[in-house]
């Protein structure tokens, strides 16, 4: 009946209508895309790529070269054209490679030995908390998103009437900070209580419900629960009439679940102007990428889909004449292993590639190291083709947190293996 309730509190977006204005939008995929097959070497090295993936391979012909420095070298999926024209043309898209949870710097030789490992590698839900939250043991109760919001509540935040995070896609660890808390709506609804229309009787009925909220019962658990429900309703309201009053889109989005999560963010911040938070972050996500089998087949759906839907939300964003402040960045447990399985797919492995995509990306570039594509070559973990990364989940999120206005001396708080590595800021972002 509430859209806006969540077991790790309440989520809301809301922007603000000014140049200082800035969001980060995350989509998360579910599963664990493999990165192998997204970005290609399309120079000597396919070869070794082709040999070793056999019948999971992307023909070389097939692969859409990324232009950079005069040469191409690497190659996109055949089902993101959208995402070759932004990394070659209007150079706002950068691919960060071989990307992946790390304590500290590791090599084949600490994994082997079991040094200063994150907990419990190739763990769908563990590596989905770590990448999320930044923690890399036991079970977190903070996300970085949030912990970032914490961070910059004060200096601009200070004066909003919402919480500046939202998802669109559930309860994620990923939104929840140790004082900002996450408003939650699905995209395409009315976030509130449902069943009230204009009239007096219904609107003296929602007044009854909000007093019911306010009403003193004697039991803590309940009146903390209580004043969570009216903390909704109270931001569902104002959300729902600043959205009320804002032009339709014209960006047209495909028809597909990530599109309709990216459509509603684009609503929100096109409501900046009623609404009060000069920092915001979004949460989306698309599942599916858990690929064991088949995965020739389902990479296409899922990867076209991607391409086709941050497209279309970078273009929203130009509508909106935001472009420059909107960064939307991609986040997955963990990469697949190079080497296929007999039903052609992959298994869970480590480090994979990562996108971001904004006017403020320093793109047409390939950003970190890109891994040896050989089986028990230096960079694989074991003898399958599973990368040790080689760029820290905490390095980029602090490139994606610094340009959002995290000052350096908070990112230790937000990031804590950060000060294990020498680069700090991996240096996307203008």
């Amino acid at each position: 009946m509430l859209g806006g309730l969540s077991k790790f509190g309440l989520v809301s977006a809301f922007a603000q209508g000014t140049t200082d204005y800035k969001a980060l939008v995350c989509i998360f995929l579910f599963g664990g895309n493999d990165g192998n097959n997204m970005v290609v070497p399309i120079d000597s090295r396919y070869a070794g790529y082709q040999s070793v993936r056999g019948g999971i391979a992307i023909p070389q012909g097939q692969l859409l070269p990324l232009q950079s420095g005069g040469q191409a070298i690497y190659g996109l999926h055949a089902s993101m054209p959208e995402l070759q024209g932004y990394f070659n043309n209007q150079k706002n898209l950068a691919i960060v490679a071989n990307v992946g949870t790390l304590v500290q710097p590791t090599t084949q030789t600490m994994y082997k030995s079991y040094q200063n490992l994150p907990q419990n590698l190739f763990s769908h839900s563990d590596q989905q908390d770590q990448w999320q939250s930044a923690q890399l043991t036991g079970v977190p109760l903070s996300g970085w998103a949030g912990k970032v919001a914490d961070s910059l509540q004060s200096a601009y935040n200070g004066a909003a009437k919402f919480p500046p995070i939202l998802s669109v896609s559930g309860n994620a660890i990923f939104c929840t900070g140790i004082n900002s808390q996450p408003f939650t709506m699905d995209p395409g609804s009315t976030p509130g209580l449902q069943g009230f229309d204009q009239s007096a009787a219904s609107q003296a009925r929602f007044v009854a419900t909000q007093q019911l909220l306010t009403f003193d019962s004697g039991l803590s658990l309940v009146q903390a629960a209580n004043a969570v429900t009216g903390q909704a309703v109270q931001y569902s309201v104002v959300l729902s009439n600043a959205l009320k009053n804002i032009p339709p889109l014209q960006t047209v989005f495909p028809k597909n679940y990530l599109a309709d999560q990216l459509k509603q963010v684009a609503q929100v911040i096109a409501a900046q102007g009623s609404l009060g938070v000069r920092r915001q972050i979004f949460f989306c996500s698309y599942g599916g990428f858990d690929t064991h089998g088949d995965q020739l087949v389902q990479h296409v759906q899922l990867l076209s889909e991607l391409s086709q839907s941050m497209s279309a939300f970078y273009q929203a964003t130009q509508e909106l004449g935001v472009a420059n402040q909107v960064t939307t960045f991609t986040t997955s447990e963990f990469g697949r292993t190079l080497e296929p399985g007999s039903n052609g797919g992959t298994d869970h492995a480590w480090g994979s590639h990562q996108m971001a995509l904004g006017g403020a990306v320093k793109g047409n570039t390939l950003y970190g190291t890109f891994p040896t594509l050989a089986l028990g070559g230096p960079d694989d973990a074991d003898q399958n083709g599973r990368w040790i990364p080689t760029t820290a989940l905490d390095q980029y999120g602090a490139t994606l947190a610094t340009w959002f206005g995290v000052g350096a001396a908070d990112l230790p708080s937000v990031f804590p293996n950060l000060a294990n590595f020498s680069t700090k800021n991996l240096g996307f972002l203008g």
